[in-house]
């Protein structure tokens, strides 16, 4: 099929994006890599009738540190990101996420931001960005506000952008160097898309477990941070007994439906599954 009819633009600063949006409102969608949005056109699932690409925008294609945040801007393709010894040193998770997104095709068109900005309940980059207790810079004609991960998403493909912003940056927070990080998730034959899966990082000093991060994607309608897994570590020796605890508060906290590819009770077992495995078996910075 092919899209409905659309105007382009293609602005080349970031306050010519954001009048363009204010300009055409709700009727206005923000096309960086497209490599999620084209597609809905073309299925006539999404109708745009503005288009507003920010490709030109070379101020957007960044990355750089900024304090205790590793600041990712709207236009880094996903395979630089991925590639970055920056990214690699200061996010390591972040670059380990990367590696599982889509297919080296996609990531050299793909970008973070619009991966986030998504919010498909099967990306890798939402709960990420949850377990790198991620900001979401949101620009607009009225100026910018900073939204934390856990209040972006909403549910599937909902998130709290408002008509007439652009997420034009994402600011992770950097990983102290003894952390360890993995993240999991099983694919059903093949697909490019996951059943699901679970970002991890956590730290240990003097035997015991300093900090826990855990987030969960594919097990509801939004990626979903396991605070109460987290707490289940913390403080622990990380143990069998500590990570049957954490793996039995994550199950808890999922609350997964069934298709075709797993049902519910298979994605929640999954979840504990993940967590065991990437606590026993992940690699480090």
């Amino acid at each position: 099929m092919k899209p409905a009819p659309f105007s382009f633009v293609a602005p080349e600063t970031l306050d010519e994006v954001v009048e363009a949006l204010a300009a055409h409102g709700e009727d206005a969608r923000i096309l960086a890599g497209g490599q999620s949005l084209v597609p809905l056109m073309n299925l006539r699932l999404a109708r745009p009738e503005v288009l507003v690409s920010i490709n030109r925008c070379g101020e957007l294609d960044y990355i750089r540190l900024s304090d205790d945040r590793l600041v990712v801007g709207a236009l880094v393709r996903q395979i630089d990101a991925e590639t970055s010894p920056l990214v690699q040193a200061e996010c390591p998770l972040l670059a380990k996420g990367l590696r599982h997104v889509g297919l080296p095709a996609t990531r050299n068109r793909g970008t973070v931001c619009g991966s986030l900005a998504h919010c498909d309940p099967l990306a890798e980059l939402p709960a990420v960005a949850l377990a790198l207790e991620a900001d979401l810079v949101l620009t607009s004609a009225a100026g910018e506000r900073r939204v934390e991960a856990h209040d972006f998403f909403v549910a599937d493909m909902t998130t709290c952008i408002e008509p007439g912003e652009i997420v034009s940056a994402v600011a992770f927070e950097r990983q102290d160097p003894s952390e360890r990080s993995a993240l999991l998730e099983v694919s059903n034959g093949g697909s490019v898309f996951p059943v699901g899966g679970v970002a991890l990082r956590w730290a240990s000093a003097g035997g015991t477990c300093t900090l826990a991060r855990i987030a969960a994607f594919g097990v509801g309608s939004v990626a979903q941070r396991l605070v109460d897994a987290e707490d289940a570590l913390v403080g622990t020796d990380l143990g069998p007994t500590a990570i049957a605890a954490a793996v039995a508060a994550a199950r808890n906290a999922v609350n997964p439906t069934g298709d075709m590819h797993a049902d519910a009770d298979y994605r929640r077992h999954l979840v504990g599954v993940l967590i065991e495995r990437g606590l026993l078996e992940g690699e480090g910075p």
